[in-house]
């Protein structure tokens, strides 16, 4: 499922990264990488706060939806 659709708080297990090669690059270098761990702290619009890799991200909801957990 999309990141979207997990539940805040809840830690989930990244399966896959998707979107194209640029857009794979960019969320990987910010610790999105398939086997790592992310959890949702808040959820704005659709737009995601998580924590990756022990730090805070800000994530667009475009950029949730390639990410499969």
């Amino acid at each position: 499922m999309p990141l979207t659709m997990a539940n805040i708080g809840e830690e989930n297990i990244i399966k896959k990264v998707g979107g194209n090669s640029e857009t794979k690059k960019f969320l990987e270098s910010l610790g999105f990488v398939s086997g790592g761990s992310v959890t949702i702290i808040n959820e704005i619009n659709g737009n995601l706060i998580v924590n990756v890799k022990e730090s805070r991200v800000a994530v667009s909801k475009e950029m949730a939806i390639k990410i499969m957990v």
